[in-house]
């Protein structure tokens, strides 16, 4: 007998959120934490625009809004040029400055006010697989323990239990550069969004909610593979003071911190019933906050496709497709974050005119500019269709489409695809395709962006991106939404 269906092994922001979209979908599901406590140090404090969207997708992003500090850009290995994220095409076209504890906290209350156990306090040591079930090993306070479940998750950070016992190599390179970080009261604090770099290193200011304000960066002396020790106050504010000319009246510090440029991916996200999410997938430098929106991007994933295939409405096959599309975006990842560190440690003469380069090129270009803040921001992950023929937004990330008094957002389910009928009714057929797994929406866009005006119907998946799309002067298209549904739909 199983204990629960699924098994997520951490209770950070990805481990909670996959937890909380499984109950969504009715599936029963247990977060095991080895921390008896949140942590009240935040090393993840970005929430990108498609973290914010997936989250109105469910509609409990207003807390996280309402909390967070807005910010209108972002920036690519710190280039002097800030990247201007009010150009997206989202309703949330800003980052939110808003501390990882904050984040934990209102996603654990949604998981456990949509009845997920969460055990803390407990460790897993390593799991057995069987043909039918996953048999997960912990101990606890109580001693040594054993859950039964149809698949186990490792939302585990870099260092994952679940990752090492499934045998998953998770190859890449070793720490070169060590990046620090001070969470301090600043009683002479810079403008927002401050940053300075030059031959005496890299140094940006970011203010946090609760009057703090987060300093970050590198020095020349910090490109090594040695540990020269835990960083201190004095320390700080030396490196401060050596690049931006002030310690900004820097005091009582909250956390004090350095991370490596270690960037490993795993050679795969699932081992039969055994998935990975988050950190226990991708390793990677912390440039531009984007790995905890990515983490929660796979367990956006991933979740739907467990909870399909455990309600019964799709084969085990879908499940494979996690890999398939999570694991290139994990790739695109450690690459552009490896770019990253080059361009934030290019601290000689030439590294600095390349710097200089690239700061004007985004200014001259906005499509670039328009890129890169799609690609940091996850709004441009698009997943390749099968079937090349496919219509070509199939696999982008759907718009907060007007259908009606609504948004398409807003009429997202953990549970089901979402069929639109975009002429407001005149499609024949669609209505058959109801089923458990698939509403059918009817309604006439209003003011549709690019590419979506002269469609006649679309299929959406749970996480917001397109599964299947017809044009108004196409075929018929109840051929090819059977076609596309013969693969997902049993």
């Amino acid at each position: 007998m199983l204990n629960h269906q699924v098994v997520v092994v951490g209770g950070g922001p990805v481990g909670l959120w996959l937890a909380a979209e499984l109950r969504r979908a009715g599936i029963s599901v247990v977060v095991v934490e080895k921390r008896t406590a949140r942590d009240p140090r935040s090393r993840a404090l970005t929430v990108h625009p498609r973290t914010i969207e997936t989250f109105a997708s469910r509609g409990v992003h207003e807390p996280f809004v309402s909390e967070g500090m807005p910010l209108p850009g972002g920036h690519f290995g710190a280039l002097e040029t800030r990247l201007d994220f009010r150009r997206l095409p989202s309703p949330f076209p800003y980052t939110l400055s808003l501390p990882q504890e904050r984040t934990e906290a209102l996603l654990e209350q949604q998981a456990l006010g949509l009845g997920a156990d969460i055990l803390r306090g407990h460790q897993v040591t390593g799991f057995t697989a069987h043909v039918d079930h996953v048999a997960v090993h912990l101990t606890g306070p109580d001693g040594p323990r054993t859950l039964r479940a149809a698949h186990l998750v490792g939302c585990d950070g870099t260092r994952s239990t679940v990752r090492t016992s499934a045998g998953i190599p998770c190859a890449g390179t070793p720490s070169t550069v060590l990046g620090w970080l001070g969470d301090v009261v600043l009683d002479e604090p810079p403008a927002p969004g401050s940053s300075w770099f030059g031959a005496s290193g890299l140094l940006m200011a970011v203010p946090v909610p609760g009057g703090i304000h987060r300093l970050v960066g590198i020095t020349p002396r910090d490109l090594t593979t040695t540990w020269p020790g835990d960083l201190t106050l004095d320390e700080l504010r030396e490196n401060a003071v050596a690049v931006a000319g002030s310690d900004f009246g820097m005091r009582d510090p909250v956390w004090l911190s350095r991370f490596g440029n270690a960037t490993r991916l795993a050679d795969r996200y699932r081992e039969g019933r055994v998935f990975l999410a988050g950190d226990a997938a991708h390793q990677h430098f912390p440039a531009g906050g984007v790995g905890m929106n990515v983490g929660i991007q796979d367990a956006a994933n991933l979740a739907w496709k467990l909870a399909a295939t455990l309600n019964g409405w799709a084969p085990d096959t879908l499940l494979d497709t996690y890999h398939d599309e999570r694991h290139p975006v994990g790739v695109d990842l450690t690459e552009t974050s490896r770019a990253q560190v080059a361009l934030m440690t290019a601290f000689g003469p030439e590294g600095r005119a390349l710097r200089r380069l690239f700061a004007r090129l985004i200014t001259a270009l906005p499509d670039l500019n328009d890129r890169l803040a799609a690609q940091l921001g996850s709004l441009a992950v698009s997943y390749p269709p099968a079937d090349a023929a496919a219509h070509p937004l199939t696999g982008t990330r759907a718009p907060d489409l007007t259908i009606g008094d609504t948004g398409l957002f807003a009429l997202l389910r953990a549970d089901s695809y979402l069929l639109l009928d975009l002429t407001g009714g005149d499609a024949p057929g669609l209505g058959r395709f109801a089923r458990p797994g698939l509403r059918v929406h009817r309604g006439a866009p209003h003011l549709p962006p690019a590419g979506w005006a002269d469609l006649r119907a679309a299929l959406v998946r749970p996480d917001g991106h397109v599964a299947w799309a017809a044009d108004r002067d196409g075929t018929d298209p109840v051929a090819g939404l059977r076609t596309a549904l013969a693969t997902t739909h049993r």
